[in-house]
């Protein structure tokens, strides 16, 4: 369900998504996208009377985000350009090779093909690699977030990647913590903001008061590595 809320000389459009939940949650994404979660059979005029009451905090939000324009232009897949990786730029080198292999050197990103220095061939290389890397690396950080929630008993969540178009993480009632690929591309505080968020939820199913209570608990400095995540993907 999608729709246009007006307030004063301003209009914004909202996309709805229903999902299984108690509570209505507003998000303003760094692309200025406006998305309400809202429960199964929530009401159109129900939605878009919260979305009234917060609309001058929405309206704040988009000029908050739009002031980091222009975005990153389309990538090329060309030597020369640079991409992220863990929060730093790396400039792309792409050379021809005897095998194909992609490898960090003296500050870049090498993509080595065996043939000829396609774009899409470049990018499937890449996606591979970022992949295999936030594999390891995502492990890696679950294990180390999650240390205080089995302490109280909780089971280590089974890690899944994939490619997520409007958020950055979530984690399912039977223990799978799913995270968005292009999250390897984030500094890495704000990749152990995003898990320690999402383990939360095993103790809050929702994002009430008490769920940031714990979440502020456990990570006293979430707000600012949730604002610095919002920069690196504007």
């Amino acid at each position: 369900m999608t729709g246009n809320i007006q307030f004063g000389m301003a209009t914004f459009a909202y996309e709805v998504l229903h999902v299984s939940r108690k509570t209505l949650e507003i998000a303003v994404h760094p692309d200025r996208r406006v998305v309400v979660k809202a429960p199964l059979g929530a009401h159109r005029d129900e939605i878009e009377g919260k979305l009234k009451k917060r609309a001058r905090w929405v309206l704040r939000q988009i000029d908050y985000f739009q002031q980091y324009e222009p975005r990153t232009p389309a990538r090329r897949f060309i030597s020369g350009e640079t991409h992220l990786y863990l929060g730093r730029q790396y400039r792309l080198k792409v050379v021809r090779a005897v095998a194909n292999q992609v490898k960090m050197s003296h500050g870049r990103i090498v993509v080595e093909i065996d043939g000829e220095l396609l774009p899409e061939q470049v990018a499937g290389y890449l996606e591979d690699w970022y992949r295999a890397r936030a594999r390891q690396y995502f492990q890696e950080c679950l294990e180390r977030c999650a240390q205080a929630f089995i302490r109280k008993g909780h089971e280590l969540p089974k890690l899944q990647i994939k490619k997520m178009r409007a958020r950055w993480g979530s984690l399912t009632r039977n223990g799978t913590l799913t995270l968005n690929l292009a999250l390897i591309h984030a500094p890495r505080e704000c990749i152990e903001y995003v898990i320690t968020h999402e383990l939360c939820h095993l103790k809050y199913d929702d994002h009430s008061a008490g769920f940031y209570r714990y979440l502020e608990k456990l990570m006293p400095d979430w707000e600012r590595r949730k604002r610095k995540l919002e920069l690196a993907s504007a």
